[in-house]
């Protein structure tokens, strides 16, 4: 039976049809229209609301208690808890519903690469890392000699005796699928072949298919950085490893929703794991789909993938169960990933094109910190450094060549949009960055355009310059109410930074008292980590020499203010090193280099996981950095000496 509603959403003009009993949520995911939904349609995060212009849906009320009587009214709705009936529909998306592009960060550091000289495979060099070139799959020319009476070879061992010339301290090994018609390809094509060679293990090397003629210039890989969020894809020419293009876009799996909890929750309960499969896999081969069409190759051209992500998106793209991450102990599937066939998992390229993946620590901390170590080098030096990347989970490594720890802290979607009366991704209209100097405020948004809430960045910002500005105290309590953009609503204090004609809402873009305290509980979990971290260690956030802050979020925080309000510890800021989409990086280099991937292997094998849930003085260290910057401003002499300085301006009024 046929599709029978016509549902049209607007204002795109997009109509699309859909069956009795789908959700407005679902019908928008068929429309290429993506909605807002933190919570993946469970509706408890309230932010899918859309407006039923034209006919009726089925509203379960467990969507009511986020709309008031006048939104009710009006024909707001929930999109994940309205159900289609028995007529066509018209509905409009409202601005702050839009799921919009959001500042992908696509920059990471140039990776060098020498000769193959001494290779150290098995714990951390004492000197810096710097891979020597040798792809993980290669294609090699080959112009055989004809067989005669004397040369008698058979025509693999003709080929083995071909590439043991090139390479004459290594074993090879053939697919018996290279033996299918290799008779006729030899002599068909006057013994010119080209051999796609996969040469991860240094010892034997894998003959994955022959092609007809000299291929060999048409050799590219794919580096993907798989994240919960958005999904970062570089092109790379396999013979002089050169990123030929960049493509990325958000990742299709958010309509299931925003986190890799209720992900987790969505696989394995009524959706099953094949709707977030395809959606991370549809998203790639879109990616790649632009790559190579920008680059002027074709598909076949794509001989090898590696993909880094947390450890549930890299057991979402190889089709894993991922039920076991979330239930105590808390045990993946796997850490360590073998190859597979690219096709088999759905990936589009050469049809023997290999899919690594970079291995994972634990269930919380994952291929993307792997690649994050790999290609920040903090293993190969002998300073003490510290690698932060701040999500919904703040995952941190402390160590240097000797050692590294690692734990994963549950920071919440603060930073993230969630949980924050006016928060959302950094997308379009989102501020990230504010300046309050008396009582002028000052914003900037993504995109330059009228504000339509905040992002983490300007959240951090914004908190920094209220405790600044005497506005709220070090507890996050409002203790200034005759500031112009103070106001009172139903009994809860809050900070207007766009008043309702200033914002593309029309309606107030401000932080709350309650938005101030969910973003204390965020930057409390990461500190209180790192510091039970080093003091487990018997070292101090002055011991750290080199602080590396990972990922699109990073890349766009004020060093000085995310000090002020104790989300980084107060070490001077030169110490403090932005390094970009790292696990992207670390993926490109493992692409370059068998030896990168081999060390990934090594790094992920000697990090000793800390699991914070158990730890008996997390709490408390929790507790005590429920305060801005901490309750021990002993930690934070820089924080202490500038508020000083305030309170001695204000007593001077100045």
């Amino acid at each position: 039976m046929s599709p029978s509603i016509r549902v049209t959403f607007q204002p795109e003009n997009k109509t699309v049809s859909a069956d009795p009993g789908d959700t407005l949520l679902d019908v928008a995911g068929l429309a290429g229209i993506y909605i807002n939904s933190l919570c993946g349609g469970q509706g408890v995060c309230g932010k899918c609301r859309l407006k039923v212009v034209q006919g009726s849906v089925d509203f379960s009320s467990k969507g009511v208690g986020f709309l008031d009587r006048k939104e009710v009214d009006a024909g707001y709705v929930l999109a994940c808890q309205a159900k289609l009936v028995d007529q066509d529909l018209e509905v409009w998306i409202p601005p702050e519903s839009r799921q919009e592009e959001e500042q992908i960060l696509m920059v990471d550091h140039i990776v060098q690469y020498t000769a193959p000289e001494v290779l150290e495979e098995h714990g951390l060099s004492p000197s810096p890392f710097i891979p020597y070139f040798n792809p993980l799959c290669s294609k090699i020319f080959l112009q055989l000699p004809e067989p005669s009476l004397k040369d008698n070879l058979s025509d693999l061992e003709r080929i083995y005796r071909e590439l043991n010339r090139k390479y004459p301290d290594v074993k090879w090994e053939a697919d018996f699928s290279c033996l299918k018609n290799l008779a006729r390809l030899l002599r068909e094509n006057k013994w010119q072949v080209t051999a796609l060679a996969h040469m991860l293990d240094p010892h034997c090397y894998h003959l994955r298919a022959l092609e007809p003629g000299d291929t060999s210039r048409r050799s590219y890989g794919v580096a993907i950085d798989v994240g919960t969020t958005t999904i970062v894809t570089q092109l790379v020419d396999l013979r002089t490893g050169q990123i030929r293009a960049v493509e990325a876009s958000h990742n299709q799996q958010a309509r299931y929703g925003e986190d890799v909890i209720s992900r987790m929750v969505f696989a394995c309960g009524r959706g099953g794991i094949d709707p977030l499969k395809n959606a991370v896999v549809t998203t790639i081969n879109s990616l790649v789909h632009s790559l190579v069409t920008a680059a002027g190759i074709s598909h076949a051209d794509i001989i090898a993938f590696v993909a880094a992500g947390n450890t549930t998106m890299t057991h979402l793209l190889l089709g894993l169960e991922p039920c076991t991450i979330r239930l105590e102990p808390y045990i993946p599937t796997a850490a360590r990933f073998p190859w597979v066939r690219a096709a088999d998992v759905g990936l589009v390229g050469h049809p023997e094109a290999m899919l690594h993946c970079m291995p994972c620590v634990s269930s919380y901390v994952g291929g993307d910190i792997t690649a994050g170590v790999l290609a920040c080098g903090m293993n190969d030096k002998p300073e003490l450094s510290a690698l932060i990347d701040i999500g919904t989970n703040g995952e941190i490594v402390i160590g240097n060549n000797e050692w590294l720890v690692c734990c994963s802290a549950s920071a919440g979607p603060a930073f993230e949009g969630g949980g924050t009366k006016c928060g959302m991704r950094a997308t379009k209209g989102a501020i990230q960055k504010v300046r309050i100097h008396g009582h002028e405020v000052s914003y900037e948004t993504v995109g330059g355009g009228r504000a339509k809430g905040i992002c983490g960045s300007g959240l951090i910002d914004l908190m920094a310059e209220l405790v600044a500005e005497g506005i709220i105290d070090q507890s996050g309590k409002f203790i200034r109410f005759d500031h112009p953009h103070v106001q009172v609503v139903d009994g809860v204090p809050e900070f207007v930074v766009a008043f309702p004609h200033e914002s593309e809402t029309a309606e107030a873009v401000a932080i709350t008292q309650d938005d101030i305290g969910n973003l204390m509980k965020s930057k409390a979990a990461v500190l209180a980590a790192m510091k039970i971290l080093l003091e487990n260690l018997g070292m101090r956030f002055v011991d750290l020499e080199r602080i590396y802050v990972a990922g699109g979020f990073g890349a766009h925080l004020d060093i000085q203010k995310s000090i002020r309000i104790g989300l980084l510890p107060d070490v001077p800021l030169d110490r403090v090193q932005f390094i970009g989409n790292s696990s992207v990086a670390g993926a490109r280099q493992c692409l370059l280099s068998t030896h990168a991937f081999r060390k990934a292997g090594a790094i992920a094998r000697q990090m000793t996981y800390f699991e914070l849930s158990v730890h008996p003085g997390f709490m408390n260290e929790f507790i005590a950095a429920l305060f801005l910057p901490h309750t021990d401003m002993e930690l934070f002499p820089s924080v202490k000496t500038m508020l000083a300085e305030r309170r001695k301006a204000v007593a001077a009024g100045l």
